[in-house]
């Protein structure tokens, strides 16, 4: 089971873990990212296009399926505005053992750092500029070519 949700209202926790649950394996790896404060950040803004995000997910997701043979692969992401200690991202990889799951939920949480269009913009007081893609990113997300 892939399950890609892309959406701007908060993430519900409970929900995508009984989802991930519900699939019916031995072990469930998840990753929660949250907005942080770096430097002052106020709100964090995020874009994305519509359609090719979600495509770009669900590849990664199917990549996961097969590489690990994973029973449940979830990506939940959020677009819109948001603020320091919010949720932004969800994943949850599921699969017969912790390693495989636990492998799926990082490559998952790495391919869509790099593979999936969004657009972040950070605001700090007045300011607020776009944030670049990161070399460790990119490096983190090269390893599982």
């Amino acid at each position: 089971m892939i399950h890609i949700s892309v959406q701007q209202s908060a993430i519900d926790i409970a929900a995508e873990m009984a989802r991930a649950e519900a699939a019916g394996a031995g072990a469930v790896a998840t990753f929660t990212g949250l907005v942080r404060a770096d430097d002052g950040v106020g709100t964090l803004e995020l874009e994305h296009y519509p359609g090719a995000t979600e495509a770009a997910l669900l590849k990664a997701a199917e990549g996961a399926v097969a590489r690990w043979s994973l029973s449940a692969a979830i990506i939940v992401h959020r677009v819109g505005p948001m603020h320091p200690g919010e949720r932004i991202v969800f994943v949850a990889a599921t699969a017969a053992h912790r390693g495989a799951a636990l492998e799926a939920c990082a490559y998952l949480i790495d391919r869509l750092k790099t593979d999936a269009p969004f657009w972040k913009r950070e605001t700090r007081g007045a300011a607020s500029s776009w944030v670049e893609a990161r070399d460790h990113d990119h490096a983190a997300a090269a390893r599982w070519e």
